[in-house]
Parts: structure tokens; C-alpha cells; sequence
């Protein structure tokens, strides 16, 4: 009896299933059908990356073996399959090693055997240490360049584990190091996972050779040197690689027009030695014409060679039309790799940014000058992207580092060759820059003008200080004007993102960023066109906390600012300090390394928090903390600002509840003391007496629209 009744429950259990229980459910029936599903590709349609897909190709040994931190995906997004389609194309024999265990045998790295020309590694898309770690140092929860975002499998600076690994199993093959890690650190840089100034990555590394920024030009050329039969240590010539040597060994010696950097030794005992090295080092990385770097270290020199000219349009043409598959490999099917989940019914368009952000490395790695792809590039990669099982006519993005910058570049070119300035839009946008956003428009229109496309979104931040730009050429202009409503009503799901970063204009100057005023600017207009095309759109604006020159009344007059604009931020980042930008050396020798004045950075955990709670005054747990915070400053005339009621005066805004990141305007209500959060009962109460339904997403508040200042 006992048995059957233990066999009756189950089932009605099972009858009265719990909505978490039925998602469970539905995602393991998802995931099932997903490992079923057969692959559009055959195995042969990738890159190898087993000892068995090297023998489906024929092969009996390999020119070239990729190692990436990253899961493999076949896709002009992801480094490592660029690099890896490049060679292919060049007539290489090519594999990738995706994510080897650096534990235990090393089987991984053993598994393809000896390369005949050399080893390549790529940490992956990202720094691994912001990949890994938090602003706080602590391990995030997700990798989402691995499947199932699993965190653990890569280490801490593959670039260091994976050459050191291989330079004890190969001594003698050439070991190339590629990627941001490799990139942002291939001189005296500030790590702030460690707190210590660290070397080139090749005296860590024990590499032979650092390709920094996009590597297309570059491992093609190493590959060709070294089978027309060149040693790796005589590759000195390269452009935009970096190698070590003695002294009596640097080609044609340290010459005049060298820059010669203050040695890695003493910047470890004078900061600002190193605030005025970065100087250089940035300037040169965005140059037509750069001059070669040295720095000194461990009695030999750090040799920067000056990078290729900027890639045309051809040339990037050429890299996104190789036959990728656009999916990752076979190996991970019944897997999510979110990143791909994030992109794959995306396009880019260009490469590089002026942009010039000082807490950016986005210029460092790609450079300030445009490289754009043709119209006709564009769209055949938009056609793959129809052609694939899941498209439903919407594309998540068509754009790039920054959206709007396709087709711009400087009038006078000659001007350019001889600028060295970090930003074409700071502190003013560049009389000699171009600004124009009619070929923009024109790839919208033709892509817009599939029949498969429902739809085109713009993901990538937008530069409004570009479309705000009042441009000597009126037709500029009416092109500008003419974006931002296409913009704002073809390519908005809902929400535009945007990317203020701060409100005090004091420290969007140390940012390199246009002036608040430029965002009330643009949201006026953003509002008027929403007006006029009887559409309910928001704005979700981005802001940094604890950015060097940041103190803690910049963080109190944001909130105000941004509890006037009805605002509730929860998109808000602490400031993280990442190699090779302007605001890291800042924030780590305390030196502007452009002016070498003082600047004060938030750096204990204690100075941070101060900051960052400002961006929550609205959360009732945090205004005790808030209010004792602002009297400790001397700025107690904020707490009214913060606190008390709004001016009837001031309309209230209306928003629609059904767009992402808005909630209905509802009565803001007088209360005593704290305010109380609603809650479930409440909120399900106010359902079922037929009152608006709601949106709880707490960026943005009960919507009463203030007058902007």
C-alpha cells in the first residue's frame, strides 16, 4: 500500500506544475530539440579543430595552429576565425584550438602536434581579466564567450599560460601572441587585478613576437617570411608588431626620430615617468605616418614598430567575404555561447572610432581612422543572415564601434597625415572632419529595402554630438536631421541607448566627452519626434561612477540632474581600470598624462561605494546613507533636490507601458519619511481594479517629466 501511494503522488504532482518547474521544462525541451536539430554545414565547413577533422581534410600536418580562450565560433565577429579564414585564404593549412586545459598533460596543446611555421594565440575577444573579474574583483558569474557561459574555462592571462605551456612542449617553433590582451599590453602597463605596474607581456609570455590591433596584414606576412625561410628573431621589419631585443641588435640602431620611452624599471619608482610614457604611446597609435617606440626593459628593449596604413575599404571587404558559416562550431551544439546569441543576426559595418573616450580602448586596438565596408559587402553578408533557420526578419544591429561614424573621414586628407590628436570630436568636433551621414543613410535604405527585412535595428551607441554637429554644409545637416528621425522611427525597439557617461562637464572633460548640455539637446529632439510621430519611446542613458577627477558632489549632482529627467538608473558602471587607456594611467599615477596635473580618483572600496550610491538615492535602504554622505561634503542643500516633492509646475511625462524600460506615469503620492516600495499584492491589486498595467523595470520612474534646465 505504502508503494502505491508513493507512486500516485508524483503524478499529482506532476499535474499541478509550478511556473518555474514549466520554464524548466520548456527550456530542456528547447535545448533537446536544439542538440537534434541537424547543422546547415558539414564538419569540413569549419576550421579543424580535432587530430580527426586535420585527416577529413587530407592533411598530414599543419602550417599554422590557433590557440583562443574563446569558444570557437565561425563568424567575422569573433578574432580568431578572422584570423584563421585570413591564413586559410592565403593557402595556409589552419586549425584552431578552442579553450585547451591548461591542466594536468597538456593533452590539448599536444593533440595537433608541431605547426611547421608557428603557433598563434589569441586570449580571446575580450581581456580576460574583464572577462573574469568584476570592477570589484570579483569572479563573475558568466563567460560569455564560453558555452553555457561556464567560467571556468580560461585562465587568468591565457596569452601567459598557453605560450608558456607551448614554449615547454615546442622550444623551438615560433609562438605569435595576437588579441586585446596582447595588444593593450604590449608595453609598461598598470594591471589592476594585481595593483602593480607589469612588463611587455613577452617577458611573461616568453613569446617571440606581439601583432597588436587587427592582425589580418600581419600574420599573413610572418607566415610568408617564415616559408621563404626567415627565423622568427629576424622578423624586426614587420609593421604593427612588437618584439624584444638588444640594443646592438635594434635595425639601423635608436635613431633620432625613435621615441625612446622611460624604462619599465623606472616607472615602477616614478609614477609620473609613466603618465608622460602613455602620452606617446597613445599618439603614436593614432597616426597616419607613427613614429617606432622603444622602452627598456630587463636590458633589452620593448620594440613597437609603427602600424600598416588604414586598411581600405577593399581590404576589409575582403576580410568579412570569407566563406564563414557564421555559427559555432559543431562541437557545441545543445550549448549556448551568449555572445553569439548577442550578435549572430547582427552586421558590421566599419571599423575603428574617433571617438577618442579616455576610458575606451576601442581606438587603441582599432585605431581612429574609418575603414568601411562597401555597400555590396554589406548587404551579401545580410543576405547570409536572412538564409539563417531562426531569422525572423528583424537584424539586432547595423552598426559598429560607434554607429554613426560609416563614411566618415577627414576633407583634407594631407591634414591628416600630419594630426596627432587622440579625438576627431573632443574637445570640439574637427573643422577637417567630414560629418556627413548620407552614406549611412544610403546602406539603411538598401538594406531596409530586403524583402526579408522587417526590421534593422542600430544597437551601437550613437554619437549625438555628431548629429547635433552644425556642419558649414547645409546638405551635412539635412543629412544629420534626417538620420536622427530615421533613427529614432525605423531602427528604435523601444529604447535608444545612449552613452552620456556623466553630467559634470568638468569631468566629461577628463572623459573626452561632449557636454551634458548635448544630451538634454538631443532628448528634446528625441521627444519632439516621438511627439510628432505619435510614438512612446525612451532614452536609456549610460553613466561611469569613480572615474579619475570624479569626487563624490559630481555623483550627488548626477542624481539630482538625473532624477529630474525621471530617471532610475540601474544600467551604471564603476569605473574599471584596463590597460593602455588615458583613464587608467590617471587613475593609477595620479597624473593627467597630457597635462601631468594632479587628479584625484576614487580608489578604496569604501570611495567607490560613496560614489556609486548615488546612482540608487531612489532605493529607500540607501537615503539614510545618502543624506549622511551629502552633510559630511558640505552639499545638504541637495537632500531637498533628492527628496522632497516635485514642483506641480513641472508636466508629467507620458510613457508607454508596454516599451522595454518605462513604467505608466502613476500619481507620485506624499509620503512621511521613507518611501515604501510596492509590493506584489499591491501591484497585483491594481491589475485587477483594471488601472494600468505595468513595467517594472527600475530604470525609469513614475515618469513626471520635468523641464529641462
Amino acid at each position: 500500500m505504502s508503494s502505491q501511494k508513493g507512486n500516485t503522488r508524483p503524478a499529482k504532482q506532476h499535474k499541478k506544475t509550478t511556473p518555474t518547474q514549466q520554464q524548466n521544462r520548456e527550456r530542456a525541451v528547447k535545448k533537446e530539440e536544439k542538440v537534434l536539430k541537424p547543422s546547415r554545414f558539414q564538419l569540413t565547413d569549419f576550421l579543424p579543430t580535432t587530430k580527426k577533422e586535420v585527416e577529413l581534410r587530407g592533411w598530414d600536418q599543419l602550417d599554422i595552429i590557433l590557440f583562443s580562450g574563446d569558444a570557437y565560433i565561425d563568424h567575422p565577429a569573433f578574432g580568431a576565425a578572422v584570423i584563421g579564414r585570413t591564413l586559410e585564404a592565403a593557402g595556409y593549412k589552419v586549425a584552431i584550438v578552442p579553450q585547451p586545459d591548461w591542466h594536468g598533460d597538456f593533452r590539448d596543446f599536444k593533440k595537433l602536434g608541431r605547426p611547421r611555421l608557428y603557433f598563434g594565440i589569441s586570449p580571446g575577444a575580450m581581456d580576460s581579466m574583464v572577462n573574469k573579474y568584476t570592477a570589484n574583483r570579483r569572479l563573475r558569474s558568466e563567460d560569455a564567450y564560453s558555452p553555457d557561459g561556464r567560467h571556468d574555462l580560461r585562465p587568468e592571462y591565457p596569452s601567459i599560460v598557453y605560450s608558456n605551456i607551448l614554449r615547454q612542449l615546442y622550444p623551438d617553433v615560433p609562438i605569435v601572441l595576437g588579441g586585446i590582451e596582447a595588444s593593450l599590453r604590449r608595453l609598461t602597463h598598470y594591471d589592476y587585478w594585481k595593483d602593480c605596474l607589469r612588463k611587455c607581456i613577452l617577458c611573461d609570455a616568453h613569446a617571440d613576437m606581439i601583432i597588436y590591433g587587427m592582425g589580418e596584414k600581419q600574420v599573413v606576412s610572418i607566415a610568408q617570411e617564415l616559408e621563404n625561410g626567415a627565423h622568427i628573431k629576424d622578423l624586426k621589419h614587420i609593421p604593427q608588431t612588437v618584439y624584444l631585443c638588444k640594443e646592438d641588435d635594434i635595425p639601423g640602431g635608436i635613431k633620432e626620430d625613435d621615441i625612446l620611452l622611460h624604462s619599465h624599471e623606472a616607472c615602477l619608482h616614478n609614477k609620473k615617468y609613466q603618465a608622460e610614457n602613455f602620452k606617446h604611446i597613445e599618439e603614436e597609435s593614432n597616426k597616419k605616418h607613427a613614429q617606432r617606440i622603444l622602452q627598456a626593459v630587463d636590458n633589452v628593449y620593448a620594440v613597437v614598430n609603427p602600424p600598416y596604413p588604414t586598411m581600405s575599404t577593399a581590404e576589409v571587404d575582403a576580410a568579412y567575404d570569407l566563406p564563414y558559416t557564421r555559427e559555432p562550431h559543431p562541437k557545441y551544439r545543445g550549448k549556448t555561447i551568449p555572445a553569439y546569441e548577442m550578435i549572430k543576426h547582427s552586421v558590421n559595418i566599419h571599423r575603428g572610432c574617433f571617438g577618442g573616450c579616455s576610458f575606451c580602448t576601442i581606438s587603441a586596438h582599432q585605431g581612429k581612422f574609418i575603414s568601411c565596408r562597401s555597400k555590396e559587402s554589406i548587404l551579401k553578408e545580410v543576405k547570409q543572415v536572412v538564409q539563417m533557420p531562426d531569422f525572423k526578419g528583424y537584424l539586432s544591429d547595423l552598426g559598429g564601434p560607434s554607429a554613426n561614424m560609416y563614411g566618415m573621414a577627414g576633407k583634407n586628407q594631407k591634414a591628416c597625415e600630419h594630426c596627432k590628436r587622440p579625438s576627431c570630436v573632443n574637445p570640439e568636433i574637427c573643422p577637417n572632419l567630414e560629418t556627413d551621414h548620407t552614406k549611412l543613410l544610403e546602406i539603411y535604405h538598401a538594406v531596409d529595402e530586403l524583402p526579408e527585412i522587417k526590421k534593422s535595428f542600430i544597437g551601437s551607441g550613437v554619437r549625438y554630438d555628431l548629429l547635433l554637429h552644425k556642419s558649414k554644409d547645409e546638405k551635412s545637416n539635412e543629412a544629420a536631421r534626417q538620420y536622427t528621425r530615421e533613427l529614432i522611427t525605423r531602427h528604435v525597439s523601444g529604447r535608444l541607448k545612449v552613452a552620456p557617461e556623466h553630467t559634470s562637464d568638468r569631468v566629461l572633460h577628463l572623459m573626452r566627452k561632449p557636454s551634458f548640455q548635448q544630451f538634454y539637446a538631443f532628448k528634446r529632439i528625441f521627444d519632439r519626434i516621438n511627439r510628432e510621430e505619435n510614438m512612446r519611446q525612451q532614452i536609456i542613458p549610460y553613466f561611469i561612477s569613480s572615474h579619475p577627477g570624479c569626487q563624490e558632489e559630481d555623483m550627488a549632482e548626477l542624481a539630482v540632474l538625473t532624477k529630474d529627467l525621471d530617471f532610475h538608473l540601474e544600467q551604471v558602471q564603476d569605473f574599471t581600470p584596463t590597460p593602455m587607456t588615458v583613464s587608467t594611467e590617471a587613475w593609477y599615477t595620479g597624473y593627467d598624462p597630457y597635462t601631468l596635473e594632479p587628479i584625484f580618483s576614487a580608489k578604496t572600496p569604501k570611495e567607490k561605494l560613496a560614489q556609486r550610491q548615488f546612482f540608487f538615492w531612489y532605493k529607500p535602504e540607501a537615503r539614510r546613507d545618502i543624506e549622511r554622505e551629502l552633510h559630511r561634503i558640505g552639499r545638504s542643500d541637495l537632500i531637498a533636490k533628492l527628496y522632497d516633492n516635485p514642483s506641480k509646475q513641472h508636466p508629467r511625462a507620458v510613457y508607454d507601458p508596454k516599451a522595454i524600460g518605462s513604467t505608466p506615469d502613476v500619481p507620485n503620492k506624499k509620503r512621511k519619511g521613507r518611501e515604501e516600495k510596492p509590493t506584489d499584492n499591491r501591484r497585483k491589486s491594481a491589475k485587477q481594479n483594471d488601472k494600468r498595467s505595468k513595467s517594472f523595470n527600475p530604470n525609469f520612474s513614475g515618469n513626471h517629466r520635468r523641464r529641462q534646465k
